[in-house]
């Protein structure tokens, strides 16, 4: 690996960050809340580490290997979620140990939602927007926002991008060069999450809660500036922008530039992945709210057919959000609405899960072993469209699917082995992994009362989760760091 080049693109990537710490402190200032001192001091030190590690490699210039790629992807992540942690840790009002704040700064980058906190109506606002930020930022990727600015910079960033990117399709760009396709996927991303801020504060959010609830509702992220999260407005309207905001956000970016660009919504029609994405909510949907109303859980068609919707696309997109208390329905509905996150939006999109493409693909390749069991010599290539998948592909599917299932047993082991009990342990993992947030058991509410170490594991299956596993567990191989 080359250690300058490395060392040059965090101290531009951190650098980057530090920007990002401006809208706090003007809010801090705004409000008056207490904490501009601790966000200008932050931003200022990491800007200045940031410089530090730029300025004696400014003029090194070397193009980004595969294996830099991943290293600074990974390094990146770990850095900015320990830098991110410190405004929460330092600001006395929110009083988190340093495993807390790690906590919490790790899960709005990486989108999953899931919080330590309570109190949040009574905090201060600096920090419950820096909170809803974190996830903006992390929804599509900081890294990728950078890869838009790294060649004016003399840094590639084709390996950037490869890397960050989520989903099984990784080398597909809707541009021709790289630091294009960057900017016309932040493009897309700032025009919905100012659209959904406009759509909440026209539904009655006044325009803090519109653009904080906007910032976490694209992302895919599921924070919220009050306890009860959408809940706390009890309002039909805003759960329908969060609805139709949610299920946009859950589709591949790379569908909506197209459909833009050619003022035409048939590319949506025609996309495999789009229509079982759809499929999916909707039987989902009919399903959770069919049951919730033949078994009295709420006494009317249209309460269960209002809380059924939200809470399957909120946590079938993995995004997070609550207009219920979903985890005391009764039956299956809890267990089902998990498992469901394990598919996710689509690839391309900021949505958490395994993906519907490789669910897709997994369906398709059992139909297809099941039928040679009947023809034994036919070649049948499994088809998307009219597209046939390259059997490495396949085989890539099935690997991932291997690793994902081995990992997540080892982390709901070890997070046993440390004391929770089984519905805890699994929803928990099942919520990292798949960059849900909200869990069954100890963790339906939030996840301060687990132990130290297990945030610490919960924290590693998070950052897996976000970088869809092989992008972190590659530096564990040999075949890595070997030269």
């Amino acid at each position: 690996m080359h250690s300058k080049i490395i060392l040059k693109v965090i101290g531009l990537l951190l650098m980057i960050f530090s920007l990002t710490l401006v809208p706090p402190v003007i809010i801090a200032a705004i409000y008056n809340d207490g904490a501009l001192i601790e966000f200008a001091s932050v931003m200022g030190g990491v800007l200045l580490f940031g410089l530090l590690l730029w300025l004696p490699v400014r003029d090194y210039k070397h193009d980004l290997k595969i294996r830099d790629g991943f290293f600074v992807v990974v390094m990146f992540w770990v850095v900015l979620g320990v830098v991110g942690a410190l405004p929460l840790y330092i600001e006395q009002e929110v009083s988190l140990s340093l495993t807390d704040a790690i906590f919490e700064s790790f899960s709005g980058l990486t989108t999953t939602g899931a919080t330590v906190l309570t109190g949040l109506d009574n905090m201060p606002q600096s920090i419950l927007w820096y909170r809803q930020q974190l996830q903006w930022l992390g929804g599509m990727g900081i890294i990728v926002l950078a890869v838009a600015v790294l060649p004016m910079l003399g840094v590639g960033g084709m390996q950037l991008y490869r890397a960050e990117t989520p989903g099984p399709v990784k080398d597909s760009k809707i541009a021709p060069r790289i630091s294009e396709t960057a900017k016309a996927l932040w493009y897309i991303y700032l025009g919905l999450t100012l659209t959904c801020a406009i759509a909440y504060w026209m539904a009655g959010m006044d325009w803090f809660d519109a653009f904080s609830h906007s910032f976490s509702t694209v992302a895919i992220g599921g924070f919220s500036t009050h306890d009860a999260s959408i809940g706390h407005f009890d309002s039909f309207e805003i759960e329908l922008v969060a609805i139709f905001f949610m299920f946009l956000a859950g589709i591949n970016f790379a569908l909506h530039f197209s459909a833009f660009r050619n003022l035409n919504t048939n590319v949506y029609l025609s996309d495999p992945e789009f229509k079982l994405y759809a499929t999916l909510l909707i039987l989902v949907t009919v399903l959770v709210s069919l049951f919730l109303y033949l078994h009295n859980v709420y006494p009317t068609w249209e309460e269960s057919i209002r809380y059924g919707l939200f809470q399957s696309v909120s946590l079938a997109t993995t995004t997070g959000f609550a207009n219920a208390d979903f985890s005391a329905w009764p039956g299956f509905l809890p267990v089902l609405l998990i498992f469901v996150s394990f598919i996710g939006g689509s690839a391309g999109s900021t949505a958490g899960g395994m993906k519907v493409i490789r669910f897709l693909l997994l369906s398709k390749q059992v139909i297809r072993e099941i039928q040679g069991l009947l023809h034994p010599n036919a070649i049948m290539p499994v088809k998307l469209g009219n597209k046939s998948i390259p059997e490495k592909v396949m085989m890539a599917v099935w690997g991932f699917l291997a690793v994902y299932v081995f990992t997540f047993t080892i982390i709901m082991l070890v997070v046993m082995a440390l004391g929770v009990d089984q519905v805890t342990a699994f929803s928990s993992v099942a919520a990292m992994m798949n960059n849900l947030g909200p869990g069954l058991g100890a963790v339906s509410a939030n996840y301060q009362s687990l132990s130290d170490p297990v945030k610490w594991v919960l924290t590693f299956a998070m950052l897996l989760g976000r970088l869809e596993i092989f992008t972190l567990l590659v530096l564990f191989t040999a075949a890595f760091w070997r030269k």
